[in-house]
C-alpha cells in the first residue's frame, strides 16, 4: 500500500468528516483516521440524541400546559420511545458503518486506529506511517471532562455518554455541572419524573450567557422542581449500597445517579505534537485565518478554542479545505459572529459578546432589551412564555456586537440577530424594518428601541 499521500486528517468528528470529503472530491489522496465512531461525538452521543432528549420532555410538558389553555390533561411519561428512537434513528445503535461507507465512497482510504504525530507532514497509525505531501489536519475533539472531586473517580458516575444510552431512568439525580450540557439534560429528566439537583460551582448556571437569562432559566428550573445550588463546593462523592452521596458544605445530597456535565476537555495529549515544536499540555491550538497551526498542519474544531460546536467545526472544516485545495476564493475565518443555543425550555440563544465582554475590550456599549412575555405573542403563547432578549451595541459604531434571545424558539430568533451581528446592520436599519405580528421575533424592535432610552 503506498504510504504517500497528500492529506492525512485525524480525528473525524462532524468537521473532520466534511473536510477530508471535501478534499477527496477535490481530487486529494486523503487518509483519514479515527479509533472512534465516523462522525464524532454530535450524531452519538451530542447534538442529535440530546435533542430527541429535550424534544421529548419538551412534548410532556407542553402537555401539562393543556389545562387552563385547551381544556384537561393527563400526561404519562414513558421513556422507552426515546431510547429506541435514539438507538434506531439517531445512532444506528452506535455503529457508523453508514458513515464509513459514505467517507469512503467520497474516495477517502479511512483508517481505524490512533494517529500520532510522529514528525513534520508524518502520521504514525498501528506501526505504519503515512508521509503527507501537503500537510496533516487535526480534529481530534474533546471528552467529558472530570472534575478532581475527592471519590469521584472510585463511583460509576455518568457523563453525556452514559446518559443518551439509558434504557430506564433513575428515581433521581445529582448533576454536577450547570452549563448547557448538564442544564440539558437535567431539564429532559426532571420532565420524564426524575429528581433531579444541579450543582454548580459558578454562581450561576449558564455562566458564559447573559445573567438575564441565567436567571430566566433558573426560575423556570425552580418552577419545575428542579433543585439548583450554585456557587458551591463539592467535597466528596461516595457510592454505597446503590446509592451516590455528594457532600456540599456541610450537606450531603443523595440521588440513585451522579451525572458530570462539568465542561470538556481537548484530546491533544497523546497527538505527538512534541515531535512538531508543540506543547501537549496546551489547551488548544492557535491558528492562523486559514486554520493552520505551521507549514503542513491544519486545525480545526474543538481543539481550536473558538467554540465546541457542531457548526463551528463545519465552519473551520470549508475554510481549512478551501486554503489546502489552494482555492483563489480561500475564505479567512470571522468568528464576530459565532452563535450557539442552549436548549432548554426556553431556549438560550446568543451571538457575539455579552455586554461584560464588550464592556471588557473598552467599547461604548448601549444595552436594550424586551421582556418577551409581555410581548404580543408572549401573551398570547401564555403558557411557557418566559423569555427576554438583550442587545449590545457598540455606540461608536452603531452596530450590535452581540445578542441574546431566550424564550420559545429562542434559537430560531437569534438567527435574525446573527446576520445583524456578522453583516454590522446599523441599528438605525433595525430600528427602520418592518417586523411581522404576532411573532417572537417581533421583540428585537422594542429591544432596539429601548436602545434609545
Amino acid at each position: 500500500m503506498d504510504n504517500e499521500v497528500d492529506v492525512v486528517v485525524i480525528g473525524l468528528g462532524p468537521g473532520g468528516e466534511a473536510l477530508a470529503t471535501e478534499l477527496a472530491q477535490g481530487g486529494l489522496e486523503v487518509v483519514a483516521i479515527d479509533k472512534h465512531l465516523v462522525g464524532g461525538e454530535c450524531p452519538y452521543y451530542g447534538c442529535v440524541p440530546t435533542k430527541m432528549m429535550i424534544r421529548a420532555a419538551d412534548l410532556l410538558q407542553e402537555g401539562r400546559r393543556i389545562p387552563g389553555m385547551a381544556g384537561n390533561s393527563t400526561v404519562a411519561a414513558d421513556w422507552a420511545p426515546v431510547a429506541q428512537r435514539i438507538a434506531d434513528e439517531a445512532t444506528d445503535h452506535w455503529d457508523d458503518t453508514v458513515a464509513v461507507e459514505r467517507l469512503e465512497n467520497a474516495g477517502v482510504r479511512f483508517l481505524r486506529g490512533h494517529g500520532r504525530i510522529v514528525g513534520a507532514r508524518q502520521v504514525e497509525v498501528d506501526g505504519e506511517t503515512y508521509e503527507a505531501r501537503r500537510g496533516v489536519v487535526l480534529n481530534t475533539g474533546t471528552e467529558p471532562g472530570v472534575p478532581p472531586i475527592d471519590g469521584l473517580d472510585e463511583t460509576p458516575y455518568w457523563t453525556n455518554r452514559d446518559a443518551v444510552k439509558l434504557e430506564q431512568l433513575p428515581g433521581s439525580v445529582i448533576v454536577i455541572g450547570g452549563g448547557a450540557i448538564g442544564a440539558e439534560l437535567a431539564q429532559a429528566f426532571a420532565r420524564f419524573g426524575v429528581r433531579v439537583t444541579v450543582l454548580e460551582m459558578a454562581e450561576r448556571i449558564l455562566a458564559p450567557e447573559e445573567p438575564e437569562a441565567s436567571a430566566v432559566v433558573t426560575k423556570v428550573f425552580g418552577d419545575e422542581g428542579i433543585q439548583v445550588l450554585t456557587g458551591v463546593t463539592i467535597e466528596t462523592v461516595k457510592h454505597a449500597e446503590g446509592q451516590f452521596s455528594v457532600e456540599v458544605e456541610g450537606q450531603t445530597l443523595t440521588a440513585d445517579k451522579l451525572l458530570v456535565a462539568a465542561g470538556r476537555r481537548t484530546n491533544l495529549g497523546d497527538i505527538g505534537l512534541e515531535t512538531v515544536d508543540l506543547d501537549p499540555d496546551m489547551r488548544s491550538l492557535e491558528t492562523d485565518e486559514h486554520m493552520r497551526v505551521t507549514d503542513g498542519l491544519w486545525a480545526i474544531g474543538d481543539i481550536t478554542g473558538k467554540g465546541a460546536f457542531t457548526h463551528m467545526s463545519m465552519y473551520q472544516a470549508s475554510i481549512a479545505a478551501k486554503a489546502i485545495l489552494e482555492a483563489d476564493d480561500a475564505p479567512a475565518a470571522d468568528y464576530r459572529a459565532v452563535p450557539r443555543v442552549t436548549f432548554t425550555d426556553p431556549e438560550v440563544g446568543s451571538v457575539g459578546m455579552t455586554e461584560k465582554q464588550a464592556r471588557d475590550a473598552g467599547l461604548n456599549v448601549r444595552i436594550g432589551s424586551a421582556d418577551l412575555a409581555s410581548s404580543s405573542r408572549g401573551w398570547i403563547h401564555k403558557a411557557g412564555n418566559g423569555g427576554m432578549i438583550k442587545l449590545v451595541e457598540d455606540s461608536g459604531e452603531g452596530v450590535l456586537v452581540g445578542a441574546t434571545a431566550v424564550g420559545p424558539s429562542g434559537g430560531e430568533i437569534l438567527s435574525a440577530l446573527t446576520v445583524a451581528v456578522h453583516a454590522r446592520v446599523p441599528t438605525s436599519t433595525l430600528a427602520s424594518m418592518i417586523y411581522a405580528y404576532p411573532t417572537f421575533h417581533r421583540a428585537i424592535e422594542d429591544a432596539v428601541k429601548d436602545l434609545s432610552s
